[in-house]
């Protein structure tokens, strides 16, 4: 079985957040993950020819967690490794 090194980055899409997300971010990534479709259109509106080509995929958990919540790290899990295995795949 082959393994599969990931490297990540982690950036908010509020001007408000610990490290927001850059075009920078965006031309590093092969995959984007958002919290909620409002995300994917920020990043649409500010990036936009950065993200021409980017698979960005929606996870569907509303961002009204704190940070580091144990629940919010378990929705994500469960969530990010079917996308992942669909994207090495």
């Amino acid at each position: 079985m082959q393994r599969m090194i990931w490297c990540a980055r982690s950036a908010g899409t509020s001007k408000k957040a610990v490290r927001s997300i850059n075009a920078g971010d965006l031309n590093w990534a092969d995959v984007v993950l958002v919290m909620e479709e409002k995300h994917k259109q920020q990043l649409k509106s500010r990036f936009p020819h950065e993200v021409k080509f980017t698979n960005i995929h929606v996870l569907d958990i509303p961002d009204e967690y704190q940070f580091m919540d144990p629940e919010l790290a378990e929705m994500i899990k469960e969530t990010v490794a079917p996308i992942l295995a669909d994207w090495i795949a």
